[in-house]
């Protein structure tokens, strides 16, 4: 059983004891999700770290569009139920990068590049992707990178 995996069963057993039913459904839902990534065809008895980290990435975007569209049709208590579940998602994910520690990073991802303008967003994104992920969402990464070669 992956880390991941062994972590979801403990704080569901935790959660259970604890009769809190926003928790549990959250954690039965990012179980369900590592057993469906586990037995889709050509997938491997278990996951890798990367393959958690996208499988939890997706959960969390699915929780926040949710959120989002309940919140604009002012369904307050599914909203409530969507923000409760994110939350314990996010529990599982690296700490997210603050703005400033995000500029620090890619202003060295330029320099490692070698980045001089606009033209050059796609190297920066494609190494910026793969090392900031799950610290920091693609469209703040992007907005991030055109601004900061945008000053160059």
């Amino acid at each position: 059983m992956a880390a991941l995996e062994k972590q979801v069963v403990e704080e569901m057993k935790t959660a259970m004891r604890a009769k809190d039913k926003d928790k549990l459904e959250a954690l039965r839902s990012i179980k369900s999700a590592i057993l469906s990534a586990k037995t889709e065809k050509g997938a491997q008895a278990e996951l890798s770290e990367d393959q958690e980290l996208k499988l939890l990435q997706k959960l969390q975007k699915q929780r926040k569009d949710a959120l989002e569209v309940y919140q604009q049709q002012d369904r307050q208590e599914l909203a409530e139920t969507e923000q409760k579940q994110l939350e314990v998602i996010e529990l599982f994910l690296p700490q997210p990068l603050s703005l400033d520690e995000l500029k620090a990073k890619l202003k060295e991802i330029i320099a490692e590049v070698g980045a001089s303008s606009p033209k050059d967003m796609g190297k920066v994104m494609g190494k910026a992707s793969k090392e900031l992920a799950g610290r920091a969402d693609g469209k703040t990464i992007s907005a991030t990178v055109k601004e900061l070669l945008g000053k160059a």
